[in-house]
């Protein structure tokens, strides 16, 4: 049971030689900056063969601290660079949606609507987007089983919509910290719906900077490496040209000119691992 889900002009499935890889900066900061880093992807995709969409968060509601910068632009000024992103590179987008309120602003400029892994058991959430009958991806909560994955994937079928993707980002283990389970990403592939492994998210260190998260970026390509292993649909990579003066996850976000290397390493790996 290998689903495979249309979207544009390819699809996104598990045991594929052509991986799809969601990545694009963590937060939408300026134009300039997210022209630079779809200009470098489009051409990577070309490249290398691989599905694009890319993705920009115009809002980071799950934030650490209240004093910690959730935005730089209105969801309106946002919607505008997606949009155009969209239309100049001729590129599928997604975004992330905290309230059930935002999808339908949100509906006519996205291709793909990402919950948040906070927010991965928000029923209404879920099933807001459901009603959409467009690709959700639910990135799974670091507090939930692989196997209660399944319950999302009930919740989003019940209103009639199979266009789901599941996007493992690592499980909370004592204090700041996240551990990857590769058993519980083989079993998530048994539920037949595409995997993407977040390389960016799971070595991120929640809290880890008291009123902010941290990150351990040189573990994303060894990581990343590891996933490539297990035949899945693609990877969720946050890219910046410079994480260091990023306004969001800086610390786990990996430098665009580290780009190349990594897809190389993945789609490799990706091919070398078929049986």
């Amino acid at each position: 049971m290998n689903k495979k889900i249309k979207l544009s002009n390819f699809t996104i499935e598990n045991d594929t030689d052509r991986l799809t890889l969601i990545s694009g900066p963590c937060l939408l900061e300026n134009d300039k900056m997210v022209y630079k880093v779809a200009t470098k992807l489009s051409s990577l995709s070309k490249k290398y063969k691989f599905n694009l969409i890319f993705k920009c968060s115009f809002d980071k509601a799950n934030r650490s601290s209240h004093s910690s910068l959730r935005s730089k632009m209105s969801l309106n000024a946002a919607m505008d660079v997606l949009k155009s992103i969209k239309k100049d590179f001729k590129l599928s987008v997604t975004t992330d949606v905290h309230e059930t309120s935002q999808i339908s602003k949100l509906i006519e400029y996205i291709d793909v609507i990402q919950i948040p892994a906070f927010l991965s058991r928000q029923t209404d959430l879920i099933i807001a987007a459901a009603d959409t009958h467009k690709i959700v991806n639910v990135k799974k909560g670091q507090f939930l089983s692989h196997s209660e994955v399944l319950n999302i994937i009930k919740k989003i079928e019940y209103r009639n919509n199979n266009k789901i993707i599941i996007t493992e980002r690592g499980n909370s283990f004592g204090y700041n910290y996240l551990v990857n389970d590769f058993k519980g990403i083989e079993l998530m592939k048994n539920f037949g719906y595409p995997i993407i492994f977040d390389s960016t998210h799971s070595v991120q260190i929640p809290g880890g900077l008291g009123v902010k998260s941290g990150g351990a970026r040189e573990y994303v390509l060894p990581l990343s490496k590891a996933a490539s292993a297990l035949r899945i649909a693609g990877f969720f990579i946050e890219t910046h040209p410079n994480p260091s003066v990023a306004l969001s996850d800086g610390p786990n976000m990996v430098y665009l000119d580290k780009m190349e290397k990594l897809i190389k390493s993945i789609n490799k790996i990706n091919k070398a691992a078929k049986d």
